[in-house]
This record gives structure tokens, sequence and C-alpha cells, in this order.
């Protein structure tokens, strides 16, 4: 395959997966309406004033994810990419590809069913960063399976040792995502000295999910999940026992 067909089959990959992230956006846009907004009462609930509404971060995560995915649309159209979308050099797909896309896809479905409802945000988010920065950074399969495992692994625990909804305030989850999350952080020390870009990611893992979700609870007062997590539940205490009082007071 040369360069041109390279790019006509990137621009065709782009075509189909923008279709995708409009129908998703589409969707939990669709989803969201059902949250108050204005103040309005919907099925029993009871909306505030719109600034504290739990539609905002969904209205403009999905807002943002649409409009992305049809700029994405758009490039993809005028670089002949909707032309191709059907063709063998549109789909040019391979082992390698399928491999990678099953993979993030296990990845993915372990983090969402498994992990975000029951364990700490901070706790699955940073391991879901570390594995997918090891695991695909670089190109390395093997590293992509080691990731894999890892997260399934910590997702299929937490979905059968806590599989209802009145456990998921229970910490057995937590702890076991911790201890998967150093051991995974450990082996990525050690390929660190080599690849300089894994330094950052113990980094990156704790500081991303930490402000995301301390913007959603204290800034944009919204609903996070597992709010009883290990590590939230003990920011959540001071913020509101040890910090709060200093400028209420």
């Amino acid at each position: 395959m040369d360069k041109s067909d390279g790019t006509l089959v990137m621009r065709t990959r782009d075509f189909w997966a923008s279709i995708v992230l409009i129908a998703v956006s589409v969707f939990f846009l669709w989803k969201t309406s059902d949250i108050p907004l204005w103040g309005e009462n919907r099925a029993g609930v009871s909306g505030s004033d719109w600034y504290n509404s739990a539609a905002i971060v969904p209205l403009f995560i999905f807002g943002g994810l649409l409009i992305l995915a049809f700029v994405l649309l758009t490039i993809s159209i005028r670089s002949g990419g909707a032309r191709t979308a059907l063709s063998a050099v549109g789909i040019g797909w391979d082992k390698s590809e399928a491999y990678r896309a099953s993979t993030i896809g296990l990845i993915l479905m372990a983090y969402v069913v498994g992990l975000v409802p029951r364990v700490d945000f901070i706790l699955c988010s940073g391991l879901l960063i570390t594995a997918l920065t090891f695991g695909f950074y670089g190109g390395h399969a093997r590293r992509a399976l080691v990731a894999c495992i890892v997260i399934v692994i910590a997702g299929l625990f937490a979905f059968a040792v806590f599989p209802a909804q009145a456990d998921w305030n229970a910490h057995g989850d937590d702890w076991f995502t911790l201890v998967v999350w150093v051991a995974l952080t450990l082996l990525v020390l050690t390929k660190a000295a080599s690849e300089r870009v894994l330094r950052f990611v113990p980094l990156v893992a704790i500081l991303a999910p930490l402000i995301l979700v301390c913007a959603m609870a204290f800034v944009f007062r919204q609903n996070v999940p597992a709010r009883g997590g290990l590590i939230f539940k003990q920011i959540e205490y001071h913020y509101y026992v040890t910090l709060r009082p200093l400028w209420k007071d």
C-alpha cells in the first residue's frame, strides 16, 4: 500500500469513526434531555438554577463531541473518505488493527461496566490512563495484551464481587484496583529509563482524574461516580469539614 492509499484508508476510517461518534453523541444528548436544566420538574425530579443542573457536564461533553464529529466527517468527505468507505482500500483492515481494536474495546467495556459504577473514580481512571498509555504507546502488542488483562481482571473482580448496587460503597474493589494500579505503575517505571514519555504517566494518571472529579463535584456541583469511593470519600469529607469552613465562617 503506497502513501496515497494509506492516507485514503485513514480518511475512510475517519468517516466511519465520525458516524459512530455522531450516533453516540446524539443518543447521550437525547438521554441528557431528561435531566431538568431550567428549574422545571420532570418525572418527579425538580431542577434548581441551571448552573447547578446535572445536565451541564454531559451537555458540554457530548455537545462538544458532536461538533468535533461533524468536523471530522466534513474533513473525511472532502478528502474522499466517504467515496471509498465500502471499498477494499477504504476498509484497510488487517490482523494488527483487529487486535488493537479488540483490546481497546475490552478495556473500555471493563472500565465502563465493571469499574466506573463501583470503584473510586480516581483509582479506576488512573488505572485506565496508565494501562492505555503503557499498552498502546509505541505499538507494542505484548504491552497491549498486558494492559487489557490488567483492566479486565480489575473490572471482573469489581463486577463479580460487588454486583448489587447496595454493595457499591464497599471498598474491597477499591483496594484491589489500587494494588493492580500500583503493580502496573511499577512495571511502567521499569520501562521509563528507555522511554522518556513513560516517566510522566504516574503523574498524569493521578492528576487528571483528581482534577476532573474535584471540578465536577465542587465547581459544577455534579454527581460523581462511586461517590463513596476510597479516595474521593476522604476528599469530600475534608472539603466540607476542614476547608469549606475557612471561607464560610
